[in-house]
């Protein structure tokens, strides 16, 4: 049985004391130890961003990519070696705003990654700019009278995208956060958990207190598989709820989908049939670039 200690090298994380990407990052290594997935198994992929050096941090395969183009990344991966298991890792700058197109067609695309979302409704890595979450009235350098635009109702968004599992939780409640990045790596197609993940040092005004005092879980007898439903509970707890808020398990996967419009799967992954040349044939090709 894998440890959560396998997860992890010696690269020291730089967040600020405090941040609450420290309990994404431990809440995914307990996920995938309780998996009991192999480090080279997994692959950790992520954008621009505070929350997306976290790949960096894991004892796994994975790539730092450019701002916003984590998702077209990670399901060239998943698509190139079905095997791997990715994990997707952003902020909500990074995934709402220059990502934002790419967001909403990995909700409707449906490929098998998993997409964490470290939301702490700031631009942090920049020095603390308002991001498509920040509510209004949120105080920055570039908002010094307070945002007046509407934070962007991710989650309601998601499911209107065609998302198949949509689920949310606060990087506190550890046992909650595991349980549904396990239940988001096990489901066919693709997941996202928006966590809440308070910035200590550019968001003074959605810190800890805040999500203890405003955050609910869902009701007891709650039925994930009512869309109905969800959008209706996202809108009385004004997006402020945790757990597995909606899951569609009826929509093929966009591989399932793929084969079927194929005639059936390939027979080996892409990664198996690459094409190697020989030893002379890549030195000659070497040299025409001297």
């Amino acid at each position: 049985m894998a440890t959560a200690n396998q997860y992890r090298n010696d690269i020291r994380p730089n967040w600020c004391p405090g941040c609450g990407h420290y309990g994404v990052q431990a809440a995914i290594a307990d996920a995938v130890a309780a998996l009991d997935i192999a480090p080279e198994k997994l692959a950790v992929i992520s954008g621009i961003g505070c929350s997306s050096r976290i790949g960096g941090y894991f004892y796994a395969y994975g790539a730092h990519t450019t701002h916003g183009r984590a998702l077209p990344y990670a399901q060239g991966v998943k698509l190139a070696n079905e095997d791997m298991n990715v994990v997707v890792c952003g902020g909500d700058g990074d995934a709402f705003a220059i990502g934002m197109g790419h967001t909403i067609h990995a909700f409707k695309r449906n490929v098998n990654v998993t997409y964490v979302v470290m939301d702490n409704h700031v631009y942090g890595l920049t020095k603390g700019q308002t991001s498509p979450r920040s509510d209004v009235g949120f105080v920055t350098k570039t908002s010094p009278h307070g945002s007046f635009e509407s934070p962007l109702p991710i989650c309601e968004t998601a499911i209107a995208s065609g998302a198949t599992f949509v689920a949310q939780s606060y990087m506190v409640n550890r046992a909650q956060l595991v349980d549904l990045i396990k239940q988001g790596m096990q489901h066919e197609g693709f997941s996202f958990i928006n966590v809440f993940s308070p910035c200590v040092t550019y968001n003074k005004q959605n810190g800890y207190d805040y999500f203890k005092d405003n955050l609910v879980n869902l009701p007891e007898g709650y039925d994930p598989t009512n869309r109905a439903q969800a959008f209706a509970t996202l809108g009385e707890t004004n997006g402020l709820v945790t757990g597995l808020i909606y899951q569609d398990t009826t929509k093929p996967s966009f591989e399932q989908a793929l084969y079927a419009a194929n005639g059936g799967p390939h027979a080996r992954a892409l990664v198996h049939d690459v094409v190697k040349p020989d030893a002379d044939v890549f030195a000659a090709l070497c040299n025409e670039f001297k």
